[in-house]
């Protein structure tokens, strides 16, 4: 996801991508304030110029996530047929590679959270805020071509959202149920054929 990289006048910047390649390297537990400066080529005490603590770190790289998740999403749909049943598919499938390509950050964003945490300044807050809103922009506009049921947009966001998510959590490193051999359903056989509006 990340490269190796020093500040170069950028502190916050190489923090946010030193902490980047730890979760891919080592997940949740290798990324700490000590480790990030010392990815970044900095002292130890130089990431509390940036962040509050670790939690106000982990705050930035997951907004850094959302937007990597966001690009994944819209790259999907630029390469798929512009129907709106090839778009909803397309983006679920950024969904799933985004998933599958970078497990640490993606746990790590949807893993719950205080976000009113004193320690995660105003810039992480609002840069977290915007981000994980144009993430969910992205499922949000595909669904629009579609029916809805009683309980409206929300209602079609909510089950596209839980089936896709549901399957990246539980299958995006296997082919197989746990204890069989038997091949898993692709998510293109999952995903019911929504009603297009008249």
């Amino acid at each position: 996801m990340a490269t190796k990289s020093h500040h170069h006048g950028n502190l916050r910047e190489a923090l946010i991508l030193s902490g980047l390649d730890l979760l891919e390297e080592g997940g949740v537990n290798a990324l700490t304030l000590r480790q990030c400066a010392v990815r970044a080529g900095v002292s130890h005490a130089a990431p509390a110029h940036h962040f509050n603590g670790l939690i106000s770190l982990k705050a930035a790289i997951v907004a850094r996530g959302y937007r990597i998740f966001t690009d994944t999403m819209n790259s999907a749909s630029k390469n798929a047929a512009q129907d709106p049943h090839s778009q909803l598919l397309a983006i679920c499938h950024g969904y799933l590679e985004f998933a599958s390509k970078h497990r640490a950050v993606f746990d790590l964003m949807f893993a719950p959270r205080n976000l009113i945490d004193p320690q995660i300044d105003e810039v992480t807050l609002a840069e977290l805020a915007a981000k994980s809103e144009a993430a969910y922009l992205v499922l949000h506009d595909a669904c629009q071509p579609f029916e809805h049921g009683e309980i409206g947009e929300l209602g079609t966001e909510t089950m596209v959202w839980s089936l896709v998510h549901g399957y990246a959590t539980l299958f995006s490193h296997r082919k197989t149920r746990y204890g069989s051999t038997d091949e898993l359903p692709s998510f293109d056989n999952i995903l019911p054929k929504l009603t297009l509006r008249d």
